[in-house]
């Protein structure tokens, strides 16, 4: 009996082991990581905060609007930490981002405003998260994951003219609209 149990603990032992050594960095464990660590901010907004009801929506956008489930939100704030540790935070987020799993949807900005890169996983017509990682080089940087089912890229973007009519004021995301002022 005894010889069985050790044999089980020493089998838990080394597939925990495995498993723990295969596991490649996302932004999901990154976002666990350091969410509660000082110079970042998290949050998580299902899409029933986003007041949308006064707005004016196309079936198209409604349709995007619905596959979208909730927003994660993780900031980082240059103010809150020295440069190094900014440099190091930045390089950690660029680095899982260049892992082939995360397709390039659009990447835009310039050093003076800011850069942002937009990527997914997923297939274009059944993403089932998009990622949104900006930068602005004197105030910090932001990772906003998209969760839904069966997003669409093209649809998505149909999204921000109702982004711009949205109501804001009440809910976690007037931070993140700060963020970019």
């Amino acid at each position: 009996m005894k010889q069985s149990i050790k044999k089980s603990i020493v089998m838990l032992l080394l597939v925990t082991a495995f498993t723990s050594c295969n596991q490649e960095a996302s932004l999901q464990t990154y976002y666990v990581d350091n969410e509660l660590k000082p110079g970042f901010a998290s949050f998580d907004v299902p899409t029933s905060l986003v007041n949308v009801e006064d707005v004016d929506m196309t079936e198209e956008q409604k349709e995007a609007y619905d596959s979208v489930d909730k927003l994660n939100v993780l900031t980082y704030m240059k103010e809150d930490t020295d440069a190094s540790e900014y440099k190091l935070e930045l390089e950690k987020v660029n680095t899982i981002l260049k892992n082939p799993k995360y397709e390039e949807l659009i990447r835009g900005g310039n050093t003076t405003d800011g850069k942002f890169v937009v990527k997914f996983l997923g297939e274009i017509d059944q993403i089932d998260e998009l990622i949104i990682f900006g930068n602005i080089e004197d105030k910090g940087f932001m990772i906003a994951r998209i969760l839904g089912d069966n997003m669409n890229a093209g649809k998505l973007m149909t999204l921000s003219s109702v982004l711009e009519h949205a109501n804001f004021e009440d809910t976690n995301l007037k931070g993140l609209t700060d963020f970019f002022k």
